[in-house]
């Protein structure tokens, strides 16, 4: 039997070396995981306890086992309430962690200590203490006194609120977290099976398994922290980030398979559930549109960048910015990327119509004259420089205000209307259309030379003059009377073009409306057509 308690006392030994080391290995390393501190505290008990232990079961007499007991009792109680703050950090509620949280949890475990160690003035905390009849070796059975209750209900109340809280977040977590939440699952199970068969008397010579237990747990963290990162961060608190987050994120491996997602990336992503883990980015992507694959298809994952796309969703556009960057193994590989996807719309169509409403005519939507007259300067510059011709044509609604006086403001915006919607079915990708100013338009043709410009006025005065537009007062006709002018000589600026254009729509203004004139610069000729 004595060889029976000498391993005993070498497994209970080699648990206090592998909790020491575990304290240390933690202390030492490197990790964002908050809850590193208590986990480092609970080592550190652990190994007091168990070698505490270790030292009482190798003790011969009552004062020695005593004395044992008591240096047990400096690292027993603030195991449980350790772990238990570790958890919490782990489950990603750190913000219930507070002062008054840690005084309500350490100040039973501290009074124990402080009744252990006066016990034989008040025996509060054991009653009595006697050897245990028929042990191989002395061991001591205790009569538990009021405060050891208090103590042990702390100890396994601490222990199952842990498992419940791991129990909690089971169900929220994706497959690759919960071998850590095992782990650490049984590595409060245990203990607290121990603890209970030992209280109802169940264990070897009435011996605590705790410390042998711990030997089980301790190689579980060790094993846990080498193969599966346990204390490179707080994976419960990282997936609750990861699932909170507004935008979508998508994650993948080397070879563009997508391996996780979370919730937000569902709301965004057509076709975007689990049976999509493993398959392609691009198969994902597909639905989207042609600028979506084509980002996936032409994006190099080694580098972060950044765009906006139009992405088909539900039948309708969105714009998203997504962002792109390489997720790097420790030795600096490429293990897969990340992508993060932002929806932009509501910015984008804000800025659109801010765009249109800086270029646009509200009323006719062709350009306003300020946006007309940049995009002018910048053709005539361009048709300077490869030599080639630019013409302008003004042309201005004959008897305007006579249609506002007789049928009102609403029948003369429909005029407006109307004369657009005739030049529009002239006019070439290229030509810049505007309105220069109540009810005068002007075009810039570039590579239109002035008799070009003529013909193509003269074939929107016609389509104007035998085209009424309808009305509840019936049919309406109206014409229009134009001046053409083009950029004959070199450095000629928009200005003095427009000017030249106005002289001839003067011109034909003048000399009974409903026509075209030519400016040459030195002189301005009515155009007929041959």
């Amino acid at each position: 039997m004595g060889s029976l308690i000498s391993n005993y006392i070498v497994i209970v030994s080699i648990s206090g070396v592998l909790s020491a080391l575990l304290a240390l290995f933690a202390y030492y390393k490197k990790t964002d995981f908050a809850g590193i501190k208590p986990f480092i505290y609970s080592s550190f008990f652990s190994a007091v306890y168990t070698f505490g232990f270790a030292l009482e079961l190798s003790g011969s007499t009552m004062e020695e086992i005593g004395f044992w007991i008591k240096v047990e009792y400096l690292g027993m109680p603030f195991i449980a309430p350790s772990s238990l703050i570790m958890i919490m950090y782990f489950v990603g509620l750190e913000r219930l962690i507070n002062k008054k949280l840690l005084t309500l949890l350490y100040s039973i475990p501290c009074i124990s200590v402080l009744l252990v160690w006066t016990n034989e003035s008040h025996h509060l905390f054991y009653q009595s203490m006697l050897f245990r009849e028929n042990a191989p070796t002395p061991l001591v059975d205790v009569v538990m006194g009021p405060w050891y209750i208090v103590q042990g209900s702390m100890t396994f109340g601490c222990m199952l609120a842990g498992m419940c809280l791991i129990l909690w977040q089971w169900n929220r977590m994706k497959r690759v977290y919960r071998r850590q939440m095992i782990t650490i699952f049984i590595g409060q199970f245990l203990p607290a099976l121990g603890a209970f068969l030992y209280l109802i008397d169940k264990t070897p010579y009435g011996m605590d398994p705790v410390p042998i237990i711990m030997s089980i747990t301790s190689t579980l963290y060790i094993w846990a922290i080498l193969s599966r990162g346990m204390l490179t961060a707080a994976p419960i608190a990282r997936e609750n980030l990861f699932e909170s987050m507004r935008d979508g994120v998508l994650v993948t491996d080397r070879s563009d398979m997508l391996i996780d997602y979370n919730r937000a990336a569902t709301e965004m992503l057509e076709g975007l559930d689990s049976s999509a883990i493993g398959h392609p980015l691009a198969k994902l992507f597909l639905p989207a549109g042609k600028e979506a694959v084509d980002y996936v298809m032409n994006a190099d994952p080694l580098l972060s960048e950044e765009r906006e796309l139009a992405w088909n969703f539900g039948g309708s556009t969105c714009y998203y910015q997504v962002r792109s960057s390489p997720v790097l193994k420790k030795d600096g590989s490429l293990a897969g990327r990340m992508i993060m996807l932002i929806d932009v719309t509501e910015r984008t169509l804000l800025q659109e119509k801010l765009q249109q409403l800086a270029t646009i005519d509200s009323l006719t939507g062709i350009y306003n004259r300020t946006y007309f007259m940049e995009r002018s300067r910048t053709l005539l510059e361009e048709a300077s420089m490869n030599q080639i011709p630019v013409s302008i044509i003004l042309l201005d609604i004959d008897f305007f205000k006579n249609i506002n006086d007789r049928y009102g403001h609403q029948y003369g915006d429909m005029a407006l209307q109307h004369i657009v919607g005739v030049c529009r079915r002239h006019t070439r990708e290229g030509d810049v259309f505007g309105r220069y100013g109540g009810e005068e338009f002007v075009m810039c043709l570039p590579d239109t030379s002035l008799q070009q410009a003529a013909l193509l006025s003269e074939a929107i005065r016609k389509d104007i003059e035998r085209s009424a537009f309808y009305t509840l007062s019936g049919p309406i006709n109206v014409t229009a009377s134009f001046g053409v002018a083009e950029a004959g000589r070199e450095n000629i600026s928009l200005e003095e073009l427009l000017s030249e254009a106005d002289h001839a729509l003067y011109t034909s203004k003048r000399n009974g409306r409903n026509a075209v004139h030519m400016s040459s610069g030195a002189a301005i000729t009515h155009f007929t057509p041959l």
